[in-house]
């Protein structure tokens, strides 16, 4: 996994390019109508990871790289929109390729911004883009079946196996269930990885709330309550930000930020936990490496071993791998540098089987 990718998906005026303006600070358009967000708006913005300031000043490395997310919103769904109501279908395939979907669901009150659908109503709300997403997978499933029935008549094990994990999917489609619930073996993932099915990304609900709630919506606002006990239910995540919020936030600097956020009984900004969220979601996890000329963080998935995590710095210290040189974060930062560690014999060196863990600083020794 390089950058890690997220849609923003949801109705209109529900908050979602106001989230997006926030977290990126890339201005799409926000206004109180549907489709303003014409063309997809796609912003990278970098995980929140103390450790490398420390690092950066321990060091005294030239360039510090954070890891990074990379978001793109697109344009409110509306129902229809699979078969091309609104601006339809196309808006789909923007997202096909992202590794998580963020489904953004309206849960405050407002007489200033029309409600789509008319009323706030989260789990209605939930209802029609998840069908939206299935009607898109459907066609999807379809089309892919059209052309291995045709490769059935050859007597090929292959399409014959595709074929039958193609009919279980459709069949989940076509009761409006999520293509995610429909359990498929390691071959038959594999077959279909292609597909990209919308449905099948790992999602994360964003409840937008009223800024005046943004400590306290959580606990206390009953739409939240609704969208949790739905993800729960569902093997879903959920983040409360306040939209609004986050964006006089993304005008602040660090020091102010922090304050403002102090102030309003928030330890970290709503995009913090959506990024945190989605690492969690996914199921990954960051390592790291330092020296003078660079600090930089790595996204990883949990459970990769040593020489794969070698591999996304260059293919080469995959290829020639030989051992891993690692200490625990918290060991380095303590003692102060490498060889003070390795003198109180806490840089260990690992080999090929080693899995990594989250805050290893690594040196990767490798031939080619």
């Amino acid at each position: 996994m390089s950058n890690l990718e997220v849609g923003i998906v949801g109705l209109p005026n529900v908050g979602k390019s106001t989230l997006f303006n926030a977290i990126t600070k890339a201005g799409a358009e926000a206004a109180n109508y549907p489709f303003c967000t014409i063309e997809p708006n796609v912003g990278v913005v970098a995980v929140p990871d103390a450790r490398l300031k420390v690092l950066t000043d321990l060091y005294h490395s030239k360039k510090t790289t954070p890891a990074s997310v990379r978001f793109v919103d697109i344009a409110g769904l509306v129902k229809g929109a699979s078969k091309g109501e609104g601006l339809g279908n196309k808006f789909l395939e923007h997202i096909r390729q992202v590794d998580a979907v963020a489904h953004v669901v309206r849960c405050f009150e407002s007489t200033d911004i029309t409600h789509v659908e008319g009323a706030v109503d989260p789990l209605r709300d939930i209802d029609i883009i998840e069908t939206e997403l299935c009607l898109a997978d459907l066609e999807a499933v379809e089309k892919r079946m059209a052309k291995v029935t045709k490769l059935l008549k050859s007597g090929s094990k292959e399409a014959k196996a595709e074929h039958a994990a193609l009919e279980r999917l459709k069949s989940a489609l076509d009761e409006g269930k999520p293509a995610r619930e429909v359990e498929l073996s390691d071959e038959e993932q594999a077959m279909l990885r292609d597909l990209n099915l919308l449905t099948r990304k790992p999602i994360l609900y964003i409840a937008n709330v009223g800024e005046d709630e943004a400590a306290t919506a959580d606990a206390e606002n009953p739409h939240v309550q609704t969208v949790k006990e739905y993800a729960a239910r569902t093997g879903a995540e959920v983040v409360t930000v306040s939209a609004r919020l986050e964006e006089e936030i993304a005008e602040l600097d660090a020091e102010e930020a922090a304050i403002f956020l102090e102030d309003l009984g928030l330890s970290e900004s709503g995009l913090d936990r959506l990024i945190h969220g989605a690492f969690s979601l996914l199921g990954l996890q960051t390592f790291l490496t330092a020296g003078e000329d660079e600090c930089r963080a790595w996204t990883i998935t949990r459970g990769t071993t040593a020489p794969k995590a070698a591999g996304k710095i260059h293919t080469d210290f995959e290829r020639g791998f030989i051992r891993a040189e690692i200490v625990n974060y918290d060991d380095l930062v303590s003692l102060g540098s490498v060889a003070a560690a390795r003198d109180k014999g806490l840089v260990r060196l690992e080999g090929k089987d080693y899995v990594m863990r989250d805050g290893d600083v690594v040196n990767f020794r490798f031939n080619v």
